[in-house]
């Protein structure tokens, strides 16, 4: 999947990521009825059988769309994503209505279709096997399976474990051994079989159940052995994957309706920073040259090679590795000049999706996003809280939706006409008004940016009567910002749900109202939707006002943001996260029957954990980052909650304690999750297993080990994290995603340069093996265009000083090419040579 996040190291100096992107909605589920002829649908993604996202539910429709897109960055052993989409009930269980299971997949955009859920497909986990052929000669050989241990078993029980026991077969015969309420059962038994009766090709199956006492047992997966290769290595031992039973024909294939996706798997190795130092360097010179670079500029090559399909990561690549460079404002302004120079109508300027509209949009959600939710959050939560019916279009009233105006009388359209207007114009006055206040904190960085849109539209545009350097601004402002986090609070993380159906449509009608402030123009709204018109007077006041902001906005002074400056820090570690949590400590002593969580207000910051009972309260109790061993789930049954996780850490006397936080939602612990995991991702002292249960009744709860100091029955999971708006900028990533897009450019790109640079260059050498040497005039600058496979440059001139540069290691991640200064005076044709 494509979300402040760490990366997990696999050895140094080599670093893995595996994000994977989506996006999905539904197609309606056709032959899925409820009761009501509707469905509450909503989305479990689940990570090799671990639920990482559930989507909002989208209430009463069988063609429900979310639009949501997560990045989530996987360990490189995982072996598959599932989706599965169920139906909520508020006084039942949440029915299955189907899912889509995809394996080692690289991409996808398209609709799949939902199969029915087998229980004999949906096993996890891994068993501990010790398999040895033992004997010779005239000894009968005898084949032993010795079954040590299982994990992370999927839990078939209502009291969230198993009753697993392990049946071994060979050559018709099957022994078994049973755990009572464990999903990290420990058997430790042997198992043996004869071999010189059966045929050469019998294999071992080692099958997992779940035992049941009245209904049939559950299949929890098997493993199979080929016995000819296990005779030639004599002994085998390990942890192996369980695996499904074969797949059943379902009767209900392709009739329980699709799932669109859109789904991208990225395997990418990040190198230390060294590596991308001269790639980095090369992108940022160009930019501190500002306009007297002396060849043509590498971001307008940029911008001409890049695909529609591509533009808008590489765009937000770009921005992010500016942005570490304290050079945003001038990658910003070199592609404003860029679509100033391609726009003729000055009303179209800004409108199509051109690198210059892609990377604006995503420095606005980098840059911008606290000052949006501190503009918008409070209007947005009024809203959700108060559900008003709003509605302007008379072909749209329903009047049984508006309620009644006492003694059972229904409202007439007029009415509710009315009420709808007062409250747009209180919602768009209250936003208007926070609009403008919100001059004195914007972030520094955005006010830089929108100054610097602001004078290059007015010099492009000097006459009076052209408001493009104002429609400039809030083209991005307001119709590419404000309007859709107005319409969808929920992926710009102001809710943590999709609104209804009533409260979208008031939504819908102020981002409107916005757009057409933002336009600066009421008589073309009016025109196609007249039913806007009694906003008209609020709209032509918030134009006014949002003139002024702009003019406050684009004369701020150019001082330091220390604020901004400190959360755009790169160094790993820096992210925050804070919030109200159940927690629960624990300190070597044994749970308490009732609930032992309490409410307390969690905030993680650069180095510490800390907590108190309220907001504003002093923090008392602090955790140190690097104190911290293992961040983990816990198990289901231990708390009755699937939302609870565990924090170990060391103290000075050198015991373990362990906070528990209980979550509200499986997105709220997998954001907690991410953020700790993130935040301690350099700590050295990590442990490699760790307990998912709790140690009660003088037992662990999850294997049911008695000592208190067992080492742990379960691997840690350091690998899944959610990749959040909030996320430290990871420079080296950045560099190594615009080195991939330069790579798969690089015919394009060298096709440009050779043209531009034959075009442009005081003089051009080709040497004999096919480098070119470009001087430029008045600077001491050569950029040489060399084919990767050249390794060694010399060059000469008359007065017998040589320059033999030794093509470095990363010459191809940069295309094929790169440049040098040098000291001393361009020579003449006559004066220069080269040899590859």
């Amino acid at each position: 999947m494509k979300g402040t996040y760490t990366r997990t190291f696999i050895t140094w100096p080599y670093r893995l990521t595996s994000p994977l992107s989506f996006t999905e909605c539904v197609n309606p589920l056709s032959d899925f009825l409820c009761r009501t002829g509707s469905s509450d649908p909503y989305c479990i993604v689940r990570i090799d059988n671990e639920a990482i996202i559930r989507t909002a539910t989208i209430w009463k429709t069988l063609s429900p769309f979310w639009g949501e897109e997560y990045n989530v960055h996987l360990p490189p052993s995982f072996h598959t994503v599932s989706f599965h989409v169920l139906d909520e009930d508020s006084l039942s269980r949440d029915d299955v209505i189907g899912k889509v299971c995809l394996l080692c997949i690289k991409g996808l955009d398209g609709w799949m279709n939902l199969t029915e859920v087998d229980p004999d497909e949906e096993v996890q986990g891994e068993i501990h096997l010790q398999m040895s052929v033992v004997g010779d000669g005239d000894i009968p050989k005898i084949l032993r399976c010795q079954v040590l241990e299982a994990r992370d078993l999927a839990k078939k029980d209502r009291n969230g474990a198993s009753d697993p026991f392990v049946r071994v077969r060979y050559n018709g015969k099957t022994q078994e051994s049973v755990i009572k309420k464990s999903c990290y059962p420990r058997w430790n038994e042997c198992f043996e079989f004869e071999l010189d009766d059966a045929p050469p090709d019998t294999p071992l199956s080692v099958e997992l159940w779940d035992w049941d006492l009245v209904s049939k047992n559950d299949f929890l997966g098997k493993v199979l052995f080929n016995i000819n290769r296990l005779q030639s290595a004599q002994q085998e031992e390990g942890w192996f994957r369980l695996v499904p039973d074969k797949p059943k024909h379902s009767q209900h294939e392709g009739t329980l309706g699709s799932l669109r996706l859109q789904l991208r798997l990225r395997d990418e190795t990040v190198l230390p920073s060294g590596h991308y130092h001269p790639l980095t360097s090369l992108l940022c010179h160009c930019l501190r040259l500002g306009g007297k670079q002396p060849c043509p500029d590498l971001i307008m090559l940029i911008d001409e090679t890049t695909t529609a399909e591509s533009r808008q990561e590489v765009a937000s690549n770009l921005v992010k590795l500016y942005l570490g460079q304290g050079l945003a404002k001038d990658f910003l302004d070199v592609l404003f000049k860029l679509e100033l120079d391609k726009t003729s109508e000055p009303n179209t300027l800004f409108r199509s999706n051109s690198l210059a509209s892609k990377s604006m949009e995503s420095f606005l959600k980098v840059a911008g996003m606290q000052y949006l939710h501190r503009l918008l959050g409070p209007l947005i939560n009024r809203i959700f809280e108060e559900k008003k019916y709003v509605e302007l279009d008379p072909n749209k009233v329903e009047l049984k939706e508006a309620g009644c105006t006492g003694l059972h009388r229904v409202h007439t359209e007029a009415e509710v006409i009315q009420q709808s207007t007062s409250l747009l114009q209180s919602y768009l006055s209250e936003l208007l008004h926070a609009i403008v206040q919100s001059a004195s904190y914007c972030p520094v960085a955005l006010c830089q940016a929108f100054q610097q849109l602001y004078r290059r539209v007015s010099k492009r545009y000097p006459e009076p009567e052209y408001r493009v350097k104002f429609i400039a601004v809030t083209s991005f402002l307001c119709l590419r910002f404000f309007s859709p986090a107005i319409m969808s609070p929920k992926l710009f993380h102001l809710r943590e749900k999709h609104a209804d159906a009533r409260t979208s449509r008031t939504l819908l009608l102020l981002a409107k109202a916005i757009q057409i402030i933002g336009n600066l123009d009421t008589l073309n709204c009016c025109s196609k939707e007249p039913w806007m018109v009694p906003l008209q007077p609020v709209i032509q006041l918030g134009i006014t006002q949002l003139k002024d902001f702009i003019s406050k906005l684009v004369s701020c002074d150019n001082s330091e943001d220390l604020c901004l400056q400190e959360r755009m820090s790169l160094q790993c570690g820096s992210m925050e996260k804070e919030g109200f949590v159940l927690l629960h400590r624990t300190k070597d002593k044994s749970m308490l029957m009732t609930s032992p969580f309490k409410k307390y207000y969690v905030t993680l910051s650069k180095d510490t954990l800390s907590y108190a009972r309220t907001q504003h309260s002093k923090k008392t109790s602090f955790i140190s980052l690097p104190r911290i061993l293992a961040v983990e789930k816990v198990e289901e049954k231990s708390f009755g909650s699937a939302n609870v996780m565990q924090i170990i850490s060391s103290q000075d006397n050198g015991q373990m304690e362990t906070l528990y936080l209980d979550c509200k939602s499986v997105n709220e612990l997998n954001q907690w999750l991410s953020a700790l995991r993130k935040a301690c991702s350099h700590n050295t002292d990590t442990m490699s297993c760790y307990h998912p249960g709790i140690y009660k009744g003088e037992r662990w709860s999850c294997c049911h080990q008695k000592e208190k100091a067992d080492p742990g029955c379960d691997k840690t999971k350091h690998g899944v994290t959610l990749q959040e708006w909030s996320d430290p900028l990871d420079p080296d990533l950045e560099s190594q995603l615009i080195y991939r897009h330069l790579n798969g450019v690089r015919p394009a790109i060298w096709y440009s340069l050779e043209h531009l640079f034959d075009a442009c260059a005081l003089l051009a050498i080709t040497s004999l093996s096919g480098v070119k040497l470009y001087f430029f005039r008045k600077t001491r600058f050569i950029l040489f265009l060399v084919d990767p496979a050249c390794l060694e440059i010399e060059y000469s001139t008359s007065d017998r000083s040589v320059l033999i540069l030794n093509a470095p290691a990363y010459l191809p991640m940069v295309g094929g090419w790169f440049c040098v200064f040098f000291q001393g005076k361009i020579p003449r044709d006559d004066q220069a040579r080269t040899r590859g």
